[in-house]
C-alpha cells in the first residue's frame, strides 16, 4: 500500500467509523450520500485525467505508485471518494447538532458571482488549471442557484465547507509537501499557501460545493418521496 491510497484511508476512516452515531446516523443517509460520491467521481475524474494528461499535473511514483487507472494513480480515484465522504459527514455532523438558519443571500448574487468569475476565466485563459477552476466553480454555483437556491443560504452547508477547509488544508498540505502531487506553475496563479497551490483553495471549494450541494438536493428528493408515499 502506497502512502496516497494510506492518506485516503485515514480521512475515511473516522468518518466511517462514526457513520454509526445514534444522533446523527449517517449510514441512514447513506442512498443521498453514494449518488453524490458518484457525481464527483465521474465530474472530476474525467478532469482530473484530461489535466494529467496535459502536463497540469502529474503524481510521484515513489508516493503514489506506478499503477494507473485511466491515466490515475488508485490514491487519486479514492480521494474522489473519501474526501467527498468526509465532508458530507461533516454537514450532517452539522445539521444533526446545530439549528440551520437561512442566510439573507439572494439568488441574484450567485448569478452575478458565476458572472465575475467567467470573466476571471477568460482573462487567465492562458492558465489552464486556474481557468477551468474559475469556470468549474462558476458552472457549479449557477447549477446549484437553480435546482436548489435554499443550500446557497443554508448556514450550516457555509459552516460544514469552512470546517472541511480544516483536514483539506492538513491533507493537501502533505500532498504537496512531499511532494504526492507535483504541477506545472505556469498553468496556475503560481501563488502557493505553505506548499499548496492558492488555486487548489478554488478546486476544493468547487468540489464540496458539489458534493455538499448534491447531497442536500438528493436528500430532498428522497424525503419529498418519502411524504408522498406515506
Amino acid at each position: 500500500m502506497n502512502l496516497y491510497i494510506l492518506l485516503n484511508l485515514l480521512v475515511l476512516a473516522g468518518p466511517l467509523v462514526l457513520s454509526f452515531d445514534k444522533k446523527v446516523a449517517f449510514f441512514k443517509q447513506w442512498r443521498a450520500v453514494f449518488p453524490a460520491i458518484l457525481l464527483v467521481v465521474l465530474l472530476y475524474g474525467v478532469w482530473d485525467i484530461w489535466m494529467t494528461a496535459q502536463g497540469i499535473w502529474w503524481f510521484s511514483p515513489h508516493y503514489a505508485g506506478s499503477v494507473h487507472i485511466l491515466g490515475l494513480p488508485p490514491g487519486e480515484w479514492l480521494f474522489f471518494i473519501c474526501v467527498p465522504y468526509a465532508c458530507i459527514f461533516i454537514l450532517a455532523c452539522v445539521d444533526g447538532y446545530v439549528k440551520d438558519k437561512l442566510l439573507p443571500l439572494p439568488r441574484w448574487l450567485w448569478f452575478a458571482l458565476a458572472a465575475v468569475l467567467v470573466a476571471l476565466a477568460i482573462i487567465f485563459r492562458a492558465r489552464l488549471y486556474s481557468m477551468t477552476n474559475l469556470a468549474a466553480a462558476a458552472i457549479i454555483l449557477t447549477v446549484l442557484a437553480l435546482l436548489h437556491p435554499a443550500t446557497l443560504r443554508s448556514r450550516n452547508f457555509w459552516l460544514a465547507i469552512l470546517i472541511s477547509y480544516l483536514p483539506f488544508a492538513l491533507a493537501n498540505g502533505v500532498l504537496t509537501g512531499l511532494p504526492v502531487v507535483l504541477y506545472d506553475d505556469s498553468m496556475n496563479w503560481g501563488i502557493r499557501v505553505g506548499s499548496i497551490p492558492l488555486d487548489d483553495f478554488l478546486y476544493s471549494l468547487s468540489m464540496l460545493v458539489l458534493a455538499l450541494g448534491g447531497y442536500r438536493y438528493l436528500r430532498g428528493l428522497q424525503q419529498r418521496r418519502a411524504k408522498v408515499n406515506q
